[in-house]
């Protein structure tokens, strides 16, 4: 078989570039090859689904917003209705701070107004007015991004999915065995040992299996999957009150979980990134650590929702690099092969940006909307890492 660009990953990122890259002009053959169709165990189906311009980097904050302007619209653009619909809900991110934070996150204010960011300042009397029956004792503001907040992962996933469907992205269920090189020049994909598919571009967005993708053109990458847990909580007693996706201080992070039928039970998701997870590819929720992690948290700052008739759990890949930010991009003596890999947690809130970036790179042979040469592979290698203190 023959194809102009292969995309080797069908989630969020792989099913957003295909769908940009068609909605861009591009009128070759886009193959998508996803070797689980189910999509069980896609970093993106697991997701908390969270979307926010919180970022310290003017570039970070511009993949958002392009990210958040593209899900505002994107029942509309996907024609999703009712249950399928990724409902996305802009009901704030707000992150607490506490006095052991207060320097960092001015600091991290000032910055954001000044790169364009759409985030306010919330005196402790504002955050008890937003958030009824939170303790605040503790808290010295809040940082509140109004145009952030949450979507339904899994719909985010089928309406791109769908969407590059519908545009002309052909999807191979199978998975990657080899890719075909020339020299330094990649030309190729072989799917399970048999099947050969020709192209011109092969691109890497298998998530949290990046590296071992890469490796098979010969390359290295500082991709690693971590896992992380989320629970979510069942809540005895309904609350009529949405509130923004809240960030507390320990880390620990909750939202609406919104039930899709008005006889479900209210719930909360809860999440909290653990760095020191040990890399591997482990799906096994430990249940013990809701007790441990993350229950006491919610427990002190939301008291008055704090009594739940039970609680699931299930876990997660992170596609982690050392900066805790992406890698876009060509590769150094690999030409043909690019990637879109190492998101750290963001590779749903990024996804739009990343289609629209790396459809221009393979159309264009350049970027137009967004510079992600700072996130460029090679910067592990020149101790040029990127920074933003603002990744969660």
């Amino acid at each position: 078989m023959d194809a102009d660009v292969i995309i080797i990953g069908g989630g969020v990122v792989g099913s957003s570039i295909a769908y940009h890259l068609l909605t861009d002009g591009f009128t070759g053959r886009v193959v998508v090859v996803e070797r689980d169709p189910t999509y069980a165990r896609a970093s993106s189906n697991l997701a908390m689904g969270g979307i926010r311009q919180q970022f310290s980097s003017a570039l970070n904050i511009q993949l958002a917003q392009y990210s958040i302007d593209f899900y505002t619209d994107f029942d509309h653009r996907f024609s999703l209705k009712g249950s399928a619909a990724a409902s996305f809900q802009q009901r704030g991110y707000l992150f607490l701070v506490d006095t052991k934070g207060r320097e960092r996150f001015e600091a991290r204010l000032k910055e954001q107004h000044a790169l364009g960011a759409h985030v306010s300042r919330l005196s402790v009397a504002e955050l008890e007015h937003l958030v009824p029956g939170m303790t605040v004792e503790d808290l010295e503001f809040g940082v509140l991004g109004p145009n952030d907040g949450y979507a339904n992962p899994k719909a985010v996933l089928a309406g791109f999915r769908e969407g590059a469907k519908t545009v002309g992205a052909e999807f191979i269920t199978g998975e990657v065995t080899a890719i075909h090189r020339e020299g330094n020049r990649v030309y190729g994909v072989e799917i399970e040992r048999k099947d050969n598919i020709n192209a011109a571009v092969v691109v890497n967005a298998a998530g949290p299996y990046a590296a071992r993708v890469a490796e098979l053109a010969g390359v290295t990458i500082p991709v690693q999957p971590v896992r992380q847990h989320l629970f979510r909580a069942f809540l005895r007693t309904p609350t009529s009150k949405r509130y923004p996706m809240i960030v507390d201080p320990s880390g620990v992070h909750w939202r609406h979980d919104d039930p899709q039928h008005i006889d479900e039970q209210d719930r909360f998701i809860v999440a909290r990134t653990k760095l020191d997870e040990p890399p591997g590819e482990n799906f096994v929720c430990d249940m013990s650590r809701w007790e441990q992690d993350f229950f006491p948290a919610l427990q002190r700052r939301l008291p008055d929702h704090s009594d739940y008739t039970h609680v699931e759990g299930w876990s997660g890949l992170y596609e982690m690099t050392p900066d805790h930010n992406p890698v876009f991009g060509s590769v150094p003596d690999r030409s043909g092969f690019l990637l879109a890999n190492g998101f750290s947690g963001h590779g749903l809130m990024m996804a739009p940006a990343t289609g629209k970036a790396l459809s221009e790179l393979i159309r264009l042979n350049r970027y137009e909307t967004f510079d992600l040469t700072p996130l460029h592979v090679t910067r592990f290698n020149k101790n040029r890492l990127f920074r933003d203190d603002a990744t969660l």
